[in-house]
């Protein structure tokens, strides 16, 4: 099969070694030509100084991208992807699938990617669309790591196509699912726990704090899936609590480590010079927040996160917020 991968970045250029160690053909489409030049000329991963597959081809022409395959594997940031849609759009001359990877919600509509592809991709240019997510560092990926992901989509005999397209026997195993809502939105919400949890980590809080962190976010997370229409169970799944696993204790995970930073008293001006990638935690919290405004929604662990990021609340204060709200009973409600 082809594909076409929008954004060569981390996760990326890694998804493109795995489809290519799968024998398929792609091309991976990025505006910064710097990576571009690195993947054909060095065949070499452009974050990681890793080899790539010779075969494995970039393009800065965003039209080439297009025009080489029907599958269009969304790899950028979600603050990009409406605007990026958009050109997408003008320029498709036929029906495309398209497969998202990234992980994030929009922050002033609250809109899951899926919602965005339908909302800005004409009916005659969108043929299907399917999200992959699931718990997965670049890092270990583009060393061929065991990993386990989700493929989800409406049409579950796409979901299977594309299960058979991705997977491998060596290190990858993809499990597919009917819950997209679900398994979009666990992976967005993760991302936001996962920058608190960095945060108890720089303030030293120790990893009783952290554990409890992580799993009284795994009720955030079964709040917002339910709020949005996704399955309960599917929380609990690769893309919930898996997810939730890998990225809210690891060094790997750009979210911890932004957190963390917060912790340790650094401004978010002063992150972003320092980290070349994304950080979806900290548009995830703001898209929460807006979320929980608008339907009423208990988000504690998320609430005292965006005081703390866009309201500067003192971190001890919102410490002090959490643990002085009223007791109750241990549930998942």
């Amino acid at each position: 099969m082809k594909l076409s991968i929008i954004g060569g970045g981390a996760w990326g250029a890694t998804l493109g070694q795995l489809l290519v160690d799968n024998g398929n053909e792609v091309v991976i489409y990025d505006i910064n030509e710097q990576f571009v030049l690195t993947i054909n000329q060095k065949h070499v991963h452009p974050f990681f100084d890793l080899p790539l597959p010779q075969t494995l081809l970039a393009t800065n022409d965003l039209q080439e991208a297009l025009a080489f395959s029907d599958y269009l594997v969304l790899a950028v940031p979600t603050k990009v992807m409406r605007s990026l849609l958009n050109t997408i759009n003008s320029a498709l001359k036929s029906p495309k699938y398209f497969i998202n990877v990234s992980k994030g919600i929009e922050p002033d509509t609250s809109k899951r990617v899926s919602e965005i592809v339908e909302e800005v991709i004409s009916n005659d240019h969108l043929a299907g669309f399917a999200v992959l997510t699931g718990p997965s560092h670049a890092e270990e990926v583009i060393r061929r790591k065991l990993t386990l992901l989700t493929i989800a989509s409406k049409n579950m005999a796409l979901a299977q196509s594309l299960q058979n397209v991705f997977s491998n026997d060596s290190y990858m195993r993809v499990y597919t699912s009917d819950d997209l809502i679900g398994c979009e939105v666990g992976g967005a919400v993760k991302n936001a726990i996962a920058v608190v949890s960095g945060m108890a980590t720089g303030l030293d809080m120790g990893e009783n704090a952290r554990a409890a962190l992580i799993t009284r976010g795994i009720v955030e997370i079964v709040r917002v899936v339910e709020a949005y229409g996704g399955k309960r169970e599917t929380a609990f799944g690769l893309t919930g609590v898996g997810d939730l696993i890998v990225t809210a204790s690891s060094e790997n995970s750009r979210n911890f480590k932004a957190g963390k930073q917060i912790g340790l008293g650094k401004s978010m001006a002063q992150i972003y010079q320092e980290e070349k990638q994304t950080i979806e935690g900290v548009r995830a919290i703001e898209a929460l927040h807006q979320l929980a405004l608008k339907k009423g929604l208990s988000l504690p662990i998320i609430e005292v996160a965006y005081h703390v990021i866009f309201e500067e609340m003192p971190i001890q204060d919102a410490v002090t917020k959490l643990l002085t709200r009223t007791l109750k009973s241990e549930k998942i409600d």
